[in-house]
């Protein structure tokens, strides 16, 4: 038996509300990506799939919008699918009947989200470049040391790891870089994590000056991926806009842009990886602030915000912890630079103020100071739910759970996860 938490989510509050529950044979969804490398045929009808696909989406929302116009109502899932038999040749069935299905969802979430009062449009017409994968939902395709697709054939696969667990779906993924890629849904069994070490705390700020910065003393470095390559994205955009439109130069050229693109997010995405890997696998709690990033991308700071990958970041941390024992704690994010860690007065600051210092004598760094604040507002046991609430997920890599003695920034192994310089060493 496993205790585990059930998680609900809230969009009023943006919170995350655990409820103690015992659940026996616990099992989620993990997604295996693989490079897959097409031959000039297969590759071609992956093409073919693909447009097909994005006609069959176009004439059955055109469907949808003339049955709606004449009755008033929209037809069902069934009718959607039942449409999809014989329209095809080149298109898996259950492929087709999957584009019926997404279609359906897609209708269905428009007229959910408008019910909560979120702004939601409704689908649209989608152009052959906007169609970028298909999905193999049961059957159709077999993976061994090839991939073999119906219709397509066997495709060379880079499997540089095993699969654990049963296959549910498949996805198959072009991305704009020219890259192919094969998603495999999972269902594997989660084990229970097992904790050797006396608990360990921490509060974790983050920003853009650092990425993050932790009660313990300890900095993660921001590795700025965007700024850094954005000189190489400015010549590369340039260069395409003088390409002529439809010209082949003009396709290489946004081929460049693509690749460009792509080696930022690989970059950004390895970083959070391993940063959240490190945090997960030496603390069993880690505090951190309720961000609205949406809104706090609006301002004269959102392309360095964006370039942070905040949300992206707490994804990671909360899939992480499920099997690494280690609880991911939100709190309510006001005031907690301004105020003081030691005394718990308030102080305004404004941005270019990097230093805190208070009449009780406390003198530190502002974000030292903000993670110290986290920590305490996720330790208090009277704290009000719509400050704490715990983000936890179903998913998530395997890891030991490492607890250190006396505070001290220790993994697993006993080697200290910063270096010289206080950074964290990745």
């Amino acid at each position: 038996m496993i205790e585990r938490e059930r998680v609900h989510w809230k969009p009023t509050l943006k919170l995350f509300i655990k409820l103690n529950v015992k659940i026996l044979n616990v099992k989620t969804i993990r997604t295996y990506k693989y490079r897959i490398c097409p031959s000039r045929k297969q590759e071609a009808n992956l093409q073919l799939s693909l447009l097909e696909s994005g006609e069959l989406w176009n004439s059955l929302l055109e469907y949808v919008k003339e049955y709606h116009k004449t009755t008033g109502k929209f037809p069902s899932r069934y009718a959607l699918i039942k449409l999809t038999k014989g329209k095809s040749t080149k298109l898996y069935s259950q492929t087709a009947q999957n584009t019926a299905d997404r279609l359906y969802k897609a209708i269905k979430r428009t007229f959910v989200l408008r019910r909560r009062g979120l702004k939601a449009g409704f689908p649209r017409f989608r152009p052959p470049e906007r169609i970028k994968s298909i999905a193999y939902p049961q059957f159709g395709f077999r993976l061994e040391d090839k991939l073999a697709l119906s219709k397509i054939g066997r495709i060379q696969i880079r499997k540089h790891r095993e699969i654990n667990g049963k296959i549910k779906t498949l996805s198959i993924k072009r991305m704009p870089s020219g890259k192919w890629y094969a998603l495999f849904a999972v269902e594997t069994k989660v084990t229970a994590p097992t904790i050797q070490c006396p608990k360990t705390s921490v509060g974790m700020d983050l920003g853009i000056t650092y990425f993050a910065y932790l009660s313990d003393g300890g900095i993660i470095e921001n590795p700025r991926h965007f700024r850094k390559a954005e000189n190489k994205l400015k010549r590369t955009h340039r260069t395409l806009s003088k390409k002529r439109k439809g010209s082949r130069n003009r396709k290489k050229a946004k081929l460049k842009v693509a690749r460009a693109h792509e080696k930022v997010a690989n970059s950004r995405r390895d970083f959070l990886h391993k940063s959240s890997h490190m945090l997960v696998n030496s603390y069993s709690l880690v505090a951190m602030e309720n961000f609205e990033t949406q809104k706090m991308s609006r301002g004269f700071l959102a392309k360095s915000i964006l370039d942070c990958s905040w949300a992206e970041f707490a994804r990671m941390l909360a899939y992480k912890a499920e099997e690494a024992g280690c609880e991911i704690v939100l709190v309510n994010p006001a005031r907690t630079t301004q105020e003081c860690s030691q005394c718990g007065s308030v102080k305004k600051k404004s941005l270019a103020e990097r230093w805190h210092s208070c009449a009780c004598g406390a003198s530190m760094h502002r974000d030292l100071n903000a993670a110290m604040n986290i920590l305490n507002r996720s330790c208090k046991s009277n704290c009000k739910r719509s400050e704490r609430s715990s983000l936890r997920a179903t998913a998530g890599t395997a890891g030991s759970q490492a607890c250190e003695k006396e505070a001290s920034t220790l993994s697993a192994n006993g080697a200290s996860i910063f270096n010289e310089a206080g950074n964290l060493a990745l």
